[in-house]
């Protein structure tokens, strides 16, 4: 307990830091998929589809580990009522600055709060949303407070890393040592087996992986370029559906 709570404040300090460095010397990026390297960027760009599809003007929206804003923007976009969520304050600061003349910001609310412990009621909202965030957290811990918040006949659409290629396995690990990642981070990257315990928590449940050979594209891409490493992504994941192998997943879950 005592560690987790300890990795809690050395993430939080990170980010806190790194939204600072935003604000002093300037915050404009790019928002949404087109932040997203191309020959990586599928995931994302399915990710916004459903968050299209899935999301009306009238609902109420949470999204968890929000950031700077990356992808708040899409939940933006679509002129819902969104709360973005984050432990880091100074984040969420370079969140309102990002997404200050994107239409329908004045739906936007932002909050710090932690995730395995969400200040909100039972079935407090239509969707709740995450890109790339719930490792910072206790995976039991935080996907039973997203289940908890969920409004019946409500969605969570989650895109995030998986853990089970052993690659990327020791990628993280690497990162770990050189202490850009913390310990907690590392165990609660997401699995397929957490994956497959959504089913007993949602009515139904659609996932699909992305980037079986994501640790090639470095090489794909100073060959070919970007364009054709995305399509050659794309074809071996379309070709092969592999799970195991797989960089990132989209989890869409229905109440």
């Amino acid at each position: 307990m005592i560690r987790v709570l300890k990795d809690k404040i050395i993430e939080k300090d990170r980010f806190d830091t790194r939204a600072l460095s935003f604000i002093e010397h300037g915050t404009a990026h790019k928002l949404g998929s087109a932040s997203i390297p191309l020959a990586i960027r599928s995931p994302y760009l399915f990710y916004e589809e459903k968050i299209k599809e899935l999301i009306q003007p009238t609902f109420n929206v949470l999204e968890i580990g929000s950031g700077t804003g990356l992808h708040t923007y899409s939940l933006i976009k679509t002129s819902a009522y969104v709360t973005a969520t984050d432990i880091s304050q100074n984040s969420l600061h370079v969140l309102e600055i990002n997404l200050s003349t994107v239409e329908g910001e004045g739906k936007l609310i932002t909050l710090v709060a932690d995730m395995e412990q969400l200040p909100f009621e039972n079935a407090s909202f239509d969707v709740v949303t995450s890109a790339g965030s719930l490792s910072y957290g206790a995976a039991n811990k935080v996907d039973n407070e997203i289940r908890r918040v969920i409004k019946p006949k409500g969605f969570f659409i989650w895109v995030d890393s998986l853990n089970n290629n052993p690659v990327y396995r020791l990628n993280r690990f690497i990162h770990y040592l050189k202490k850009e990642r913390s310990k907690m981070t590392l165990l609660n990257i997401p699995t397929i087996q957490r994956i497959n315990a959504f089913t007993a928590q949602y009515s139904k449940v659609e996932v699909k992986y992305f980037g079986s050979i994501s640790y090639l594209m470095p090489l794909v891409n100073s060959i070919f370029g970007n364009e054709k490493a995305k399509k050659t992504s794309d074809f071996i994941d379309k070709l092969f559906k592999v799970k195991q192998s797989a960089f990132k997943f989209v989890l869409i879950a229905k109440v």
